[in-house]
């Protein structure tokens, strides 16, 4: 009985992330490296206007399967490569990036470390005991993490900002910056962390010898019941001396990544999601698939590309090791492959 509880609970959850529209007219084509857009009644909007998430026949079926994988892993979580954090304390190779699983990477360039992302929690919700799993731990125990300088939020479903690992974060190192896109960082202040920056898509902040980027994507944000795009989404760019960095967050595929790739491109290693995009017709406005992945990094102009957001959280209905598969292949067509980087759960390299 817990069991079957556990996995309501997780469809209910999982059904209030994915279930809503975003309500309203559109707004007029623009630009997407500008100021977010709003609806008249202040809830943020893409550039494209309003996006769905399909019809109640294919959601409907997908949130039964949801509540069935909440307590019926599936296999092909990704392989583990899980350290100790032994190497952050010695002198240091960066720059560097890190894998801990999901969107949660970890970054040391130009003299600062940052994490995107960081989800530490056993379920991708707001309860412990309910919500998509975790199916493979992280690569890095958080207390095992070096001193951290700031960590960049993309959005605030439960998968990307997660209260308890932030909150955690914030209590280790009160030296840490979180920043995180428009009218989210209320959320974070009511939760103790007074170190926030909120930013507008294209405004900027400077962190030692780095400068933090907030970029448009296409997406959308939902919380609670009643909060539907309230909150800005965003990506981010880190550009320093010597290197830079492009951090997808989660997104659907969109015209504004040339934007991105003209105005700050290029870029030495780019962070982009290939998970979570089936079925289609739920995910197409919001998740890429590792096609678009790829198109994406091409776009930015990234050296080398970091495919994350699979394989950790059972959030879609693809399998688990497919991402990865389709991702490489892409490239491969290309004539790419060593640019396609695939990491083990823990797994550090330079860039």
């Amino acid at each position: 009985m817990r069991r079957f509880r556990r996995g309501v609970l997780a469809g209910a959850l999982f059904s209030l992330l994915v279930g809503a529209f975003a309500a309203g007219e559109p707004s007029a084509p623009q630009r997407w490296l500008a100021p977010a857009p709003r609806l008249a009644d202040g809830r943020f909007v893409n550039p494209v206007g309003p996006i769905g998430h399909g019809p109640l026949g294919v959601r409907l079926p997908f949130m039964l399967r949801r509540i069935r994988a909440s307590f019926d892993l599936r296999p092909g979580a990704p392989r583990i490569d899980r350290t100790d954090g032994a190497f952050f304390r010695g002198p240091g190779e960066s720059p560097r990036v890190t894998w801990i699983g999901h969107a949660t990477v970890l970054v040391e360039m130009d003299g600062v470390r940052f994490l995107t992302d960081p989800i530490w929690s056993q379920t991708a919700s707001p309860l412990s005991f309910a919500g998509p799993p975790r199916l493979a731990p992280p690569g890095l125990a958080l207390d095992a993490l070096p001193p951290i300088d700031f960590v960049v939020v993309s959005h605030n479903h439960y998968d990307h900002l997660d209260l308890s690992s932030l909150t955690a974060l914030a209590e280790r190192d009160p030296l840490t910056w979180f920043i995180v896109p428009l009218a989210n960082g209320e959320l974070l202040r009511d939760a103790g962390i007074t170190r926030v920056i909120e930013l507008d898509w294209t405004g900027t902040t400077r962190i030692g010898d780095v400068v933090v980027h907030c970029l448009p994507v296409q997406h959308w944000s939902k919380r609670t019941l009643l909060d539907d795009d309230r909150a800005l989404w965003s990506s981010w760019a880190v550009t320093g001396p010597t290197r830079r960095f492009y951090f997808g967050g989660d997104t659907g595929y969109f015209e504004g990544f040339r934007e991105i790739g003209e105005s700050l491109g290029p870029f030495d290693l780019a962070a982009l999601p290939i998970g979570a995009y089936a079925p289609r017709e739920m995910m197409a406005a919001s998740h890429m698939n590792p096609e678009e992945a790829w198109q994406a990094a091409l776009d930015v102009r990234a050296a080398a590309v970091l495919g994350v957001h699979f394989g950790t959280f059972d959030l879609s209905d693809e399998a688990s090791d497919e991402p990865p598969r389709r991702f490489r292949e892409r490239a491969r067509e290309g004539g790419r492959e060593g640019d396609a980087w695939v990491f083990s759960i823990g797994e550090s390299r330079r860039f």
